[in-house]
Protein backbone atom coordinates (compact mmCIF):
# COMPACT_ATOMS: atom_id res chain seq x y z
CA UNK A 1 0.00 0.00 0.00
CA UNK A 2 1.36 3.50 -1.01
CA UNK A 3 2.69 5.21 2.12
CA UNK A 4 2.05 8.91 0.02
CA UNK A 5 -1.39 8.48 -0.26
CA UNK A 6 -4.00 9.90 2.25
CA UNK A 7 -7.72 10.88 3.12
CA UNK A 8 -9.33 13.94 4.53
CA UNK A 9 -12.64 12.28 5.15
CA UNK A 10 -14.99 15.49 5.87
CA UNK A 11 -17.59 14.48 8.74
CA UNK A 12 -18.77 17.20 9.85
CA UNK A 13 -22.26 18.16 8.37
CA UNK A 14 -25.66 17.98 10.14
CA UNK A 15 -27.36 16.58 7.20
CA UNK A 16 -30.23 18.80 8.18
CA UNK A 17 -32.52 17.53 4.75
CA UNK A 18 -32.73 14.17 6.46
CA UNK A 19 -34.51 15.83 9.41
CA UNK A 20 -36.14 14.22 11.49
CA UNK A 21 -33.94 10.95 11.41
CA UNK A 22 -30.74 13.24 11.20
CA UNK A 23 -29.86 15.82 14.00
CA UNK A 24 -27.46 18.48 15.34
CA UNK A 25 -26.72 15.45 17.85
CA UNK A 26 -26.93 12.19 15.32
CA UNK A 27 -26.47 13.30 12.10
CA UNK A 28 -26.51 10.83 8.65
CA UNK A 29 -23.10 10.19 8.54
CA UNK A 30 -22.93 8.69 11.84
CA UNK A 31 -26.54 6.68 11.06
CA UNK A 32 -27.34 3.27 8.86
CA UNK A 33 -29.08 5.33 6.51
CA UNK A 34 -29.88 2.38 4.08
CA UNK A 35 -29.70 -0.99 6.59
CA UNK A 36 -26.99 -2.37 5.17
CA UNK A 37 -25.20 -3.19 8.59
CA UNK A 38 -22.70 -0.30 8.50
CA UNK A 39 -23.63 3.45 9.17
CA UNK A 40 -22.29 6.22 6.15
CA UNK A 41 -18.72 7.11 7.81
CA UNK A 42 -17.95 3.30 8.74
CA UNK A 43 -18.36 2.61 4.51
CA UNK A 44 -16.83 5.26 3.55
CA UNK A 45 -13.61 4.60 5.76
CA UNK A 46 -13.66 0.73 4.86
CA UNK A 47 -13.66 1.98 1.01
CA UNK A 48 -11.30 4.46 1.23
CA UNK A 49 -8.88 1.82 3.15
CA UNK A 50 -9.09 -0.17 0.26
CA UNK A 51 -6.60 1.85 -0.95
CA UNK A 52 -5.39 4.33 1.67
CA UNK A 53 -2.96 3.19 4.91
CA UNK A 54 -5.47 2.96 7.89
CA UNK A 55 -3.01 5.87 9.78
CA UNK A 56 -3.42 8.29 6.49
CA UNK A 57 -7.28 8.14 6.53
CA UNK A 58 -8.05 12.07 8.79
CA UNK A 59 -11.66 12.40 9.85
CA UNK A 60 -12.52 15.87 10.13
CA UNK A 61 -15.37 17.06 12.21
CA UNK A 62 -16.94 19.35 14.52
CA UNK A 63 -16.21 19.01 18.29
CA UNK A 64 -19.71 17.60 19.43
CA UNK A 65 -18.94 14.34 17.21
CA UNK A 66 -15.37 13.38 18.42
CA UNK A 67 -16.93 10.72 20.61
CA UNK A 68 -18.88 9.73 17.97
CA UNK A 69 -16.21 9.33 15.34
CA UNK A 70 -14.05 6.58 17.82
CA UNK A 71 -16.83 4.66 18.57
CA UNK A 72 -17.59 3.78 15.37
CA UNK A 73 -14.07 3.62 14.18
CA UNK A 74 -12.14 2.53 16.81
CA UNK A 75 -9.55 1.69 14.63
CA UNK A 76 -8.71 5.59 14.33
CA UNK A 77 -6.58 6.96 16.78
CA UNK A 78 -7.34 10.21 18.01
CA UNK A 79 -4.92 12.02 16.47
CA UNK A 80 -6.79 11.54 13.35
CA UNK A 81 -9.68 13.07 14.49
CA UNK A 82 -9.20 16.92 13.59
CA UNK A 83 -12.07 18.44 15.23
CA UNK A 84 -13.07 22.11 14.25
CA UNK A 85 -13.88 24.20 17.37
CA UNK A 86 -16.10 26.84 14.38
CA UNK A 87 -18.16 25.92 11.81
CA UNK A 88 -16.51 27.55 8.48
CA UNK A 89 -17.11 25.72 5.62
CA UNK A 90 -14.46 23.66 3.61
CA UNK A 91 -11.65 25.81 2.88
CA UNK A 92 -10.08 26.25 5.97
CA UNK A 93 -10.64 22.60 7.54
CA UNK A 94 -8.67 21.46 4.11
CA UNK A 95 -6.13 23.82 4.23
CA UNK A 96 -5.67 23.04 8.04
CA UNK A 97 -5.29 19.07 7.62
CA UNK A 98 -3.33 19.55 4.41
CA UNK A 99 -0.37 21.55 6.40
CA UNK A 100 -0.71 18.73 9.09
CA UNK A 101 -0.02 16.10 6.40
CA UNK A 102 2.55 17.96 4.06
CA UNK A 103 4.41 18.33 7.70
CA UNK A 104 4.41 14.32 7.81
CA UNK A 105 5.02 13.95 4.16
CA UNK A 106 5.68 16.68 1.41
CA UNK A 107 5.46 14.20 -1.15
CA UNK A 108 1.87 13.35 0.38
CA UNK A 109 -1.35 13.06 -2.56
CA UNK A 110 -4.29 12.84 -1.14
CA UNK A 111 -8.00 12.61 -1.42
CA UNK A 112 -10.84 14.77 0.10
CA UNK A 113 -14.12 12.64 0.05
CA UNK A 114 -17.66 13.63 2.00
CA UNK A 115 -18.36 10.20 4.66
CA UNK A 116 -21.80 10.45 3.80
CA UNK A 117 -21.84 9.44 0.27
CA UNK A 118 -23.21 5.64 -1.37
CA UNK A 119 -20.90 4.23 -3.24
CA UNK A 120 -22.06 0.76 -4.46
CA UNK A 121 -18.91 -0.84 -6.56
CA UNK A 122 -15.94 -0.07 -5.28
CA UNK A 123 -13.73 -1.46 -7.01
CA UNK A 124 -14.26 0.95 -9.72
CA UNK A 125 -14.29 3.93 -6.93
CA UNK A 126 -10.46 2.27 -6.04
CA UNK A 127 -9.35 2.15 -9.51
CA UNK A 128 -10.72 6.04 -10.74
CA UNK A 129 -8.76 7.43 -7.49
CA UNK A 130 -5.53 5.58 -8.28
CA UNK A 131 -6.00 6.81 -11.90
CA UNK A 132 -6.35 10.66 -10.07
CA UNK A 133 -3.57 9.64 -6.88
CA UNK A 134 -1.37 9.05 -10.22
CA UNK A 135 -1.80 11.83 -12.29
CA UNK A 136 -1.68 14.48 -8.75
CA UNK A 137 1.88 12.53 -8.11
CA UNK A 138 3.07 13.26 -11.75
CA UNK A 139 1.59 17.20 -12.60
CA UNK A 140 0.36 20.17 -10.58
CA UNK A 141 -3.06 19.45 -10.50
CA UNK A 142 -6.36 20.09 -8.73
CA UNK A 143 -8.53 16.67 -9.24
CA UNK A 144 -12.16 16.33 -8.88
CA UNK A 145 -14.08 13.21 -9.68
CA UNK A 146 -17.14 13.99 -11.90
CA UNK A 147 -20.39 11.94 -11.63
CA UNK A 148 -21.96 11.56 -14.82
CA UNK A 149 -25.77 13.30 -14.89
CA UNK A 150 -28.11 10.93 -15.24
CA UNK A 151 -31.35 13.59 -15.43
CA UNK A 152 -31.52 17.16 -15.37
CA UNK A 153 -30.83 17.59 -11.35
CA UNK A 154 -31.35 21.25 -10.04
CA UNK A 155 -30.23 20.18 -6.31
CA UNK A 156 -26.23 19.52 -7.89
CA UNK A 157 -23.32 21.96 -8.85
CA UNK A 158 -22.06 21.22 -12.17
CA UNK A 159 -18.43 20.89 -13.90
CA UNK A 160 -18.11 22.04 -17.52
CA UNK A 161 -15.16 20.86 -18.96
CA UNK A 162 -13.81 21.14 -22.46
CA UNK A 163 -15.58 19.28 -25.14
CA UNK A 164 -12.06 19.34 -27.34
CA UNK A 165 -9.98 17.24 -24.54
CA UNK A 166 -9.96 13.50 -26.13
CA UNK A 167 -7.81 12.81 -22.34
CA UNK A 168 -10.03 10.62 -19.95
CA UNK A 169 -8.53 12.93 -17.47
CA UNK A 170 -10.23 16.50 -18.53
CA UNK A 171 -9.09 20.24 -18.49
CA UNK A 172 -12.06 22.01 -16.02
CA UNK A 173 -13.78 25.08 -18.55
CA UNK A 174 -15.57 26.31 -15.35
CA UNK A 175 -17.85 25.26 -12.57
CA UNK A 176 -21.18 25.99 -12.63
CA UNK A 177 -23.62 26.92 -9.63
CA UNK A 178 -27.22 24.43 -8.97
CA UNK A 179 -28.83 25.35 -12.22
CA UNK A 180 -32.75 25.76 -12.64
CA UNK A 181 -34.64 23.11 -14.52
CA UNK A 182 -34.23 24.50 -18.23
CA UNK A 183 -29.97 25.25 -17.68
CA UNK A 184 -29.74 21.65 -16.34
CA UNK A 185 -31.14 20.01 -19.28
CA UNK A 186 -29.48 21.89 -21.33
CA UNK A 187 -26.26 21.11 -19.46
CA UNK A 188 -27.21 17.01 -20.14
CA UNK A 189 -27.87 17.58 -23.71
CA UNK A 190 -24.16 19.70 -24.15
CA UNK A 191 -22.70 16.38 -23.02
CA UNK A 192 -19.79 17.99 -21.45
CA UNK A 193 -20.84 18.69 -17.70
CA UNK A 194 -20.63 16.40 -15.08
CA UNK A 195 -22.19 16.64 -11.18
CA UNK A 196 -20.07 17.91 -8.78
CA UNK A 197 -19.72 15.03 -6.22
CA UNK A 198 -17.30 16.71 -3.98
CA UNK A 199 -14.65 14.48 -4.36
CA UNK A 200 -11.13 15.44 -4.69
CA UNK A 201 -7.41 15.07 -5.06
CA UNK A 202 -4.38 16.85 -5.27
CA UNK A 203 -1.10 17.22 -4.22
CA UNK A 204 -0.26 18.41 -0.62
CA UNK A 205 2.06 20.69 -2.54
CA UNK A 206 -0.56 21.94 -5.07
CA UNK A 207 -3.24 22.46 -3.00
CA UNK A 208 -0.97 24.63 -0.51
CA UNK A 209 0.76 26.59 -3.17
CA UNK A 210 -2.89 27.16 -4.47
CA UNK A 211 -3.99 28.89 -0.82
CA UNK A 212 -0.62 30.85 -0.55
CA UNK A 213 -2.12 32.24 -4.41
CA UNK A 214 -5.25 32.78 -3.61
CA UNK A 215 -6.12 33.04 0.28
CA UNK A 216 -2.77 34.51 1.54
CA UNK A 217 -4.71 35.48 4.54
CA UNK A 218 -6.32 32.20 5.20
CA UNK A 219 -2.59 30.61 4.84
CA UNK A 220 -1.18 33.05 6.77
CA UNK A 221 -3.49 32.42 9.84
CA UNK A 222 -2.83 28.61 9.77
CA UNK A 223 0.78 28.77 8.65
CA UNK A 224 1.45 30.80 11.83
CA UNK A 225 0.50 27.33 13.50
CA UNK A 226 2.65 25.28 11.71
CA UNK A 227 5.40 24.83 14.04
CA UNK A 228 2.64 23.45 16.61
CA UNK A 229 0.89 20.62 14.39
CA UNK A 230 1.16 17.02 14.95
CA UNK A 231 2.48 18.09 18.72
CA UNK A 232 0.69 18.78 22.05
CA UNK A 233 0.27 22.50 21.23
CA UNK A 234 -1.52 22.18 17.84
CA UNK A 235 -5.27 21.65 20.13
CA UNK A 236 -4.76 25.09 21.62
CA UNK A 237 -3.35 26.59 18.62
CA UNK A 238 -6.42 25.61 16.67
CA UNK A 239 -9.05 26.49 19.47
CA UNK A 240 -7.50 29.83 19.40
CA UNK A 241 -7.31 30.61 16.14
CA UNK A 242 -9.73 28.49 13.74
CA UNK A 243 -12.36 30.99 14.34
CA UNK A 244 -10.64 33.62 12.89
CA UNK A 245 -10.47 32.02 9.52
CA UNK A 246 -12.70 32.81 6.26
CA UNK A 247 -16.45 30.91 5.84
CA UNK A 248 -16.03 29.83 2.43
CA UNK A 249 -16.20 26.59 0.75
CA UNK A 250 -13.36 25.14 -0.76
CA UNK A 251 -15.37 25.49 -4.45
CA UNK A 252 -14.79 29.27 -4.47
CA UNK A 253 -11.83 29.76 -2.20
CA UNK A 254 -9.57 27.72 -5.07
CA UNK A 255 -10.98 25.85 -7.41
CA UNK A 256 -12.86 28.54 -9.44
CA UNK A 257 -9.96 30.53 -9.23
CA UNK A 258 -7.25 28.26 -10.10
CA UNK A 259 -6.48 26.92 -14.11
CA UNK A 260 -4.59 23.97 -13.37
CA UNK A 261 -8.03 21.87 -12.55
CA UNK A 262 -8.95 18.44 -13.95
CA UNK A 263 -11.71 16.11 -13.96
CA UNK A 264 -11.98 13.02 -14.20
CA UNK A 265 -15.18 11.32 -15.38
CA UNK A 266 -16.35 9.10 -12.84
CA UNK A 267 -17.13 5.55 -14.04
CA UNK A 268 -18.69 4.40 -10.32
CA UNK A 269 -22.82 4.22 -9.10
CA UNK A 270 -22.80 7.06 -7.26
CA UNK A 271 -25.74 8.51 -4.71
CA UNK A 272 -25.28 11.84 -2.37
CA UNK A 273 -27.72 10.62 -0.45
CA UNK A 274 -28.50 13.83 0.36
CA UNK A 275 -32.39 14.02 0.44
CA UNK A 276 -35.41 11.79 1.30
CA UNK A 277 -35.69 11.09 -2.12
CA UNK A 278 -32.13 10.50 -2.71
CA UNK A 279 -32.92 7.47 -0.63
CA UNK A 280 -35.71 6.70 -1.75
CA UNK A 281 -33.58 5.82 -5.03
CA UNK A 282 -31.16 3.19 -3.36
CA UNK A 283 -34.36 1.27 -1.15
CA UNK A 284 -36.05 -1.84 -2.42
CA UNK A 285 -39.24 -0.48 -3.16
CA UNK A 286 -42.89 -2.75 -3.89
CA UNK A 287 -44.48 -3.14 -6.86
CA UNK A 288 -46.22 0.52 -6.39
CA UNK A 289 -42.88 2.52 -5.60
CA UNK A 290 -42.79 2.74 -2.13
CA UNK A 291 -39.53 2.44 0.17
CA UNK A 292 -40.74 1.46 3.66
CA UNK A 293 -37.69 1.62 6.41
CA UNK A 294 -38.38 -0.30 9.54
CA UNK A 295 -41.85 0.37 9.44
CA UNK A 296 -44.78 -2.40 9.08
CA UNK A 297 -47.29 -1.13 6.35
CA UNK A 298 -50.74 -1.37 5.32
CA UNK A 299 -50.78 0.75 2.14
CA UNK A 300 -54.26 1.33 -0.17
CA UNK A 301 -54.16 3.48 -3.58
CA UNK A 302 -50.45 4.68 -2.34
CA UNK A 303 -47.25 5.52 -4.96
CA UNK A 304 -43.68 6.52 -4.61
CA UNK A 305 -43.66 6.82 -1.22
CA UNK A 306 -40.92 6.26 1.35
CA UNK A 307 -41.66 5.87 5.01
CA UNK A 308 -39.51 5.75 7.88
CA UNK A 309 -40.44 4.90 11.34
CA UNK A 310 -38.99 2.72 14.62
CA UNK A 311 -38.67 -0.55 14.10
CA UNK A 312 -42.03 -2.17 14.03
CA UNK A 313 -44.45 0.21 13.90
CA UNK A 314 -47.73 -0.24 12.01
CA UNK A 315 -48.04 2.52 9.24
CA UNK A 316 -51.58 2.54 7.30
CA UNK A 317 -51.88 4.94 4.30
CA UNK A 318 -54.91 5.05 2.00
CA UNK A 319 -54.27 7.43 -1.12
CA UNK A 320 -50.54 9.25 -0.73
CA UNK A 321 -48.36 9.75 -3.59
CA UNK A 322 -44.96 11.09 -3.71
CA UNK A 323 -44.63 12.22 -0.17
CA UNK A 324 -41.99 11.38 2.77
CA UNK A 325 -43.28 10.14 6.12
CA UNK A 326 -40.92 9.86 8.93
CA UNK A 327 -41.88 9.08 12.71
CA UNK A 328 -38.90 9.74 14.82
CA UNK A 329 -39.19 10.29 18.67
CA UNK A 330 -41.42 13.38 19.33
CA UNK A 331 -41.87 14.48 15.73
CA UNK A 332 -44.09 13.08 12.73
CA UNK A 333 -43.09 14.38 9.50
CA UNK A 334 -45.18 14.12 5.96
CA UNK A 335 -44.34 16.17 3.61
CA UNK A 336 -43.99 16.23 -0.32
CA UNK A 337 -41.16 14.94 -2.42
CA UNK A 338 -40.91 17.31 -4.72
CA UNK A 339 -40.51 20.30 -1.69
CA UNK A 340 -37.79 18.25 0.00
CA UNK A 341 -35.52 20.74 -0.39
CA UNK A 342 -37.36 23.28 2.04
CA UNK A 343 -36.78 20.77 4.54
CA UNK A 344 -33.36 22.20 5.50
CA UNK A 345 -35.18 25.77 6.11
CA UNK A 346 -37.43 23.91 8.08
CA UNK A 347 -35.08 22.76 10.46
CA UNK A 348 -33.56 26.16 10.42
CA UNK A 349 -36.41 27.77 11.88
CA UNK A 350 -37.31 25.56 13.93
CA UNK A 351 -33.95 25.80 15.71
CA UNK A 352 -34.03 21.88 16.18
Amino acid sequence: MNTNYYAILMAGGVGSRFWPVSTSEFPKQFLDMLGSGDTLIQKTFSRLSKLIPVENIYILTNERYNNLVLEQLPIVKQSQVLLEPAMRNTAPCILYASLKIKKLNPNAVMVVAPSDHWIEDEATFSDNLKQCFDFCSNEDALMTLGIKPTFPNTGFGYIEYDKSDENPIKSVSQFREKPNYESAKSFLASGNFLWNGGIFIWSAKSILESFEKFQPQMNALFLKGYESFNTNSETTFINDNYADSENISIDYAILEKAKNVYVLPATFDWNDLGTWGSLHEKLDKDENNNAVVNATVLLKNSSSNIISTSKDKLVIIDGLEDFIVVDKDNVLLIYPKSKEQEIKGIVASLKV
